[in-house]
């Protein structure tokens, strides 16, 4: 009998032993996720067609948020900012601090030079500026000039360079869609 009992103790030790090894790899993998979350990716989906054809309605895509802690944004990179505490926004930066932006004829001009931008469609959209833009802000435009809420509309302005999230970095849903950006 006594043999019975220290095998049956001993099979007991050995679970609760596996249980706390398995919560311990959980908990650590859970850690771990957050941290990843907060710190250097997250996931976000394209809601609209305001960077269209660059981006299209529900594709997925993974956003850099490591990127920024080292260097700020650059021209013509496309950005997740917060537009509000429940809505952020995807768009193309296309001027920084101390730049002068101004679309005449649909074309845009950054401190009086032609910006070639080969990702535009349509360029039918009115006229904007001249404005130079503040130090530590971004002028955000969408692809889709004439179906987009960016930096010419007063309700978004300036983008702050501290309302950025990261860079869009990769499409990866749908799976056909797959691209780096």
């Amino acid at each position: 009998m006594e043999n019975d009992y220290g095998t049956e103790q001993k099979k007991g030790e050995t679970l609760k032993k596996e249980i706390g090894e398995w919560a311990r790899s959980i908990l650590l993998a859970i850690v771990l996720a957050v941290l990843i979350r907060l710190f250097f990716f997250q996931v976000t989906v394209v809601e609209g067609t305001s960077m269209f054809p660059t981006l299209k309605n529900h594709e997925r895509l993974i956003v850099n948020k490591a990127v920024y802690y080292l260097k700020q944004p650059h021209k013509g990179e496309i950005i997740v900012f917060n537009f509000s505490p429940r809505r952020d926004f995807i768009k193309r930066v296309v001027a920084l601090e101390g730049d002068v932006v101004e679309i005449k004829n649909g074309r845009l001009f950054v401190n009086n030079q032609s910006i070639e931008e080969p990702y535009i469609k349509n360029y039918n959209t009115m006229d904007f500026g001249p404005a130079v833009i503040p130090q530590g802000h971004a002028f955000v435009l969408g692809d889709n000039r004439n179906n987009s809420m960016d930096s010419r509309d007063p309700a978004v302005g300036y983008i702050s360079l501290e309302q950025i999230k990261g860079k869009a970095s990769l499409v990866f849903w749908p799976p056909f869609s797959m691209r780096l950006l």
